[in-house]
This record gives C-alpha cells, structure tokens and sequence, in this order.
C-alpha cells in the first residue's frame, strides 16, 4: 500500500526525539515516556485520515490505539512520508507504524514486521462506463498503481508474498501500460475523468476503492480479488524485546476477537483471517 501528502494533527502530533536503537531502547522509551508515537497516513481511508473533528481515526488508528492502551501508555501521532517510513533507520522518531505495510522482502531488510494483523483484498476497478466485464478484457489496457506498493509488484510480475497465511495467486492480468502513482488516490482521480481518458483501470486495496465509490467515484469492480496482502506492524530494526512484547499484544487481540470486531467496524467484513 500507498501513500501520499502527510499533515500535522493537532497536539497529538509530534516529533518524538532521536535515540539510538539499542536492544531494548524502544520499549524502555515508550514505558518510560508513557506514549508510544505511530506513524500514520491522513489521507489514506478508511485505514487513516482526518475526521470530520480534524482528528486521526480508521481502522488502523483504532488498531494503534488498543496496542497503546495494551501497553498502558498514550498514543501519538506523526505523518512522515511512505518513502520514509519504509526506508527504515527511524532513528527514534516514531516508535512503530500500522500502517497496513505488506511485510515484502526488501522491507525485511530494513524494518521487522512483528505481527500481520489483517489481509486486505487487491482488486480491478474501471470507470462504471467501461465495457470491461471480466479480468481477461484488461489485458493491454492502461492500468493505474500505487508506486512502489505491492499492486505495483504485481502489475510487474514480481510480487512476493510469503507471510504465514498468505493464500496462493496467479498473474491474471498483463498491462499494455502501466502507470504508477504516488497514492492510489491520485490514480482514481484520473480515472474518474471517464473511461480511457487517461486510464482504464487501476489496481488497487479492494476497501480502498469500496470506500471511494461510496464517496461517488462512478467506479465499478471487475472480477473477484486477484491477492490478499498480508498487512503487518511494522519498527525498526533493534528492539526483539519491543517487537515479542507487540506480537504477544495482537496475538491477544486476535484471539478476544478485538482485531474482528474493528475490522467490522470499519470494512463489513472480518479481514482478519484471509480468504
């Protein structure tokens, strides 16, 4: 997944300071400051964004909100760009994302992924005047993705996803043109300037899409999901003490059934557990 332009929430967003990342140094910090600080997307629904109150809320925010209650502290917020997130090398400025970050093997490299707490469904979308019906009719269509995002990987037949759990995948779909994106939000803006205007299709996180039709984008689906993602917490390398403590914490949730309850809350549907 994603990502896109980033803002300042309030007092509830803040710069933690810079730290070493030592064995244990971010578990003390968070205890010892009493806050863990998430780093989050604002634009980014119905996962995270800005509310009507101009307040941090989806389903992702809920998520950080019960591990923070969990560990008896506060939760802060920060923005900072996908591309740096991702990147690793934190440096203490924020203790952990929930970010819905796939778990890639190039992500690995840089930052552990503790726990998956949901699997998200990648589906086709097209202008609801599209004659496309079925997966088949977009072979060599104009096809929109999220750079650098796993839709993005999978457009180019090189997506890996070899999380616990994952179900298998086939690459159904060859794209004339591919075209990348800074968020998946930025590719349903060209495409709902009409049907081959500028796209014909995008590949996209199928409660992403659901969430913009709703909000009138004349989008349609095509088709059944061609993955499910494996979504997980992602921290900085160093801390195995942090990172035990935040897999027991939503192995816990997982099990009371908070993680289903939330996913309902937000998508319908228990995402929780992949189909």
């Amino acid at each position: 997944m994603r990502k896109g332009l980033k803002f300042l929430v309030g007092a509830m967003i803040a710069l933690a300071p810079v730290t070493s990342a030592m064995a244990g140094a971010t578990l003390d910090r968070v205890l010892e400051n009493k806050t863990l600080v998430l780093s989050s997307d604002a634009a980014y629904p119905p996962q995270s964004f800005l509310n009507d109150d101009n307040e941090m809320d989806g389903f992702d925010i809920d998520v950080g909100r019960e591990i923070a209650k969990r560990l008896g502290v506060e939760l802060k917020i920060i923005t900072p760009a996908w591309e740096v997130i991702t990147a690793g090398n934190w440096k203490g400025r924020w203790d952990i994302s929930v970010g819905s970050m796939a778990p890639t093997k190039a992500r690995r490299e840089v930052l552990n992924f503790p726990a998956v707490y949901y699997y998200t469904p990648a589906s086709f979308a097209v202008h609801k005047d599209s004659a496309v019906k079925t997966l088949a009719d977009l072979n060599g269509k104009t096809i929109g993705v999220c750079a650098g995002c796993t839709t993005d990987f999978y457009m180019d037949k090189n997506l890996v996803l070899d999380a616990k759990g994952v179900p298998p995948f086939e690459y159904q779909v060859t794209a004339g043109d591919k075209r990348t994106y800074e968020t998946d939000t930025n590719a349903y803006d060209d495409l709902r300037l009409g049907d081959g205007k500028r796209l014909d299709a995008v590949l996209t996180p199928t409660p992403t899409v659901q969430e913009a039709i709703k909000s009138g984008y004349p989008f349609r689906l095509v088709g059944d999901p061609v993955f499910y993602e494996p979504l997980a917490i992602a921290t900085d390398k160093g801390d195995a003490e942090f990172d035990a403590k935040l897999a027991e914490l939503v192995d816990a949730m997982r099990k009371d059934g908070t993680l289903s309850k939330l996913s309902e809350k937000w998508y319908g549907l228990d995402y929780t557990v992949a189909k």
